[in-house]
């Protein structure tokens, strides 16, 4: 079976392709690019080019137009490139149909995800949740690994040859083996509500946001917890929950995995449970990188997915994290200096959200947000225990 872990010593070497319509600018192309290609940097492929096609829709065949196969396909063999990365989903067809024409090693979108959570995984939970998402990923796709099989029976038009058979094995097997994963995981997530519901009694807050963000350097700043954060997207995929106490007032504090546009809807339906956490928050903490330039997009991915899962009404306090990055490159544009109490004016005013802006890595203005996070945490606890401040 083909592992989706790249575990190579290789550096791979990579080109990205991505197919728009005539309504996207190309500004926003390549901002998709560069997010394509910070996945790929956190598998450790280095991206050497990018190419782009203007179609009304992606090629039913190989999802890009015969030109720009050429042109891939030129680029590729005459530059050592191993891998050619799609900024969208591939139907197993097209992906079948570009390893034959590119000869290399094809990533989709989804797939590249999927890679880097199993390389982030580290719960059980999380490991079972990105294993099913996996084999569920791979069982309609399992014909491309045997064309090789296909090319020794010579074109005879006989059917129910060696690859078939071995294609209908594994198939089995798959079937068989997520069957498994989905019992292990309803066991999982049995406990996992056990736990939640042992939790009542407490004020919830969980982080949500767009992945690298700084979640979980808030996360550490604010629970004083040792939580893996890191410059790389999905830096971890488990969340983790610690109690908290803000001026005699306590609430759990949930670090959750980071959004992402196309996220794959495999992996949302893997990691139901883990987005239960974020469902039953009394609080939403939702982290904006403000210094990056689609950070409104961004907001936007990550108010979308909270719509689908049924949190669009959770009081949410919105944290412009980032924002000595936002004013250096500002200053670097214009010599007048920023305006914070305009800026935080206009960004109250555009999202009508009880907001702050902070630097978690400079720990700037973080009072103002334990302030913040203390008044909503303690409204929620009064509803819980109406005679708390009598007791205080």
């Amino acid at each position: 079976m083909v592992k989706l872990v790249n575990t190579s010593k290789k550096v791979e070497q990579a080109v990205l392709v991505a197919v728009t319509n005539a309504t996207q600018n190309s500004q926003k192309t390549q901002d998709y690019l560069d997010e394509l290609e910070f996945l790929a940097t956190t598998l450790g492929i280095v991206t050497k080019k990018r190419f782009v096609q203007r179609l009304d829709k992606p090629d039913i065949r190989t999802f890009i137009g015969k030109g720009k196969l050429e042109e891939v396909k030129v680029f590729i063999k005459t530059n050592e490139i191993n891998v050619v990365i799609f900024d969208d989903d591939l139907s197993p067809s097209q992906l079948r149909n570009l390893e034959k024409e590119l000869d290399c090693k094809i990533y989709d979108r989804s797939l590249l995800i999927l890679d880097i959570f199993s390389l982030r995984a580290k719960t059980a939970q999380a490991k079972t949740q990105v294993e099913l998402a996996r084999l569920q990923y791979l069982l309609p796709r399992l014909t491309r690994l045997w064309t090789h099989l296909e090319r020794q029976r010579g074109g005879t038009g006989t059917r129910g040859g060696a690859g078939e058979k071995e294609i209908e094995t594994d198939r089995r097997a798959i079937r068989n083996q997520i069957i498994i994963l989905k019992e292990k995981l309803a066991k999982i997530e049995k406990q996992s509500t056990t736990r939640r519901k042992s939790r009542d009694g407490m004020v919830r807050v969980a982080l949500v946001g767009y992945t690298n963000v700084g979640k979980s350097t808030l996360m550490n700043i604010l629970s004083k917890a040792d939580v893996f954060a890191e410059n790389k997207l999905f830096a971890t995929v488990d969340s983790t929950v610690r109690k908290v106490v803000i001026n005699q007032v306590p609430f759990l504090l949930t670090d959750t995995v980071g959004f992402i546009r196309k996220l794959p809807t495999l992996l949302i339906e893997s990691f139901k449970s883990t987005l239960d956490e974020v469902r039953e928050a009394d609080i939403l903490i939702h982290v904006v990188d403000v210094s990056h330039p689609a950070f409104e997009e961004q907001i936007e991915v990550v108010n979308t997915i909270l719509h689908d899962i049924g949190c669009a009404d959770t009081r949410q306090i919105i944290v412009f994290n980032k924002i000595d990055a936002y004013v250096n490159q500002n200053e670097i544009i214009s010599d007048e200096p920023i305006d914070m109490a305009s800026l935080k004016m206009t960004l109250q005013n555009r999202y009508q959200k009880e907001i702050v802006l902070v630097s978690a890595v400079k720990k700037q203005h973080m009072d103002e947000l334990r302030q913040m996070i203390y008044n909503a945490a303690l409204e929620v606890h009064l509803t819980i225990y109406p005679n708390y401040l009598k007791n205080t």
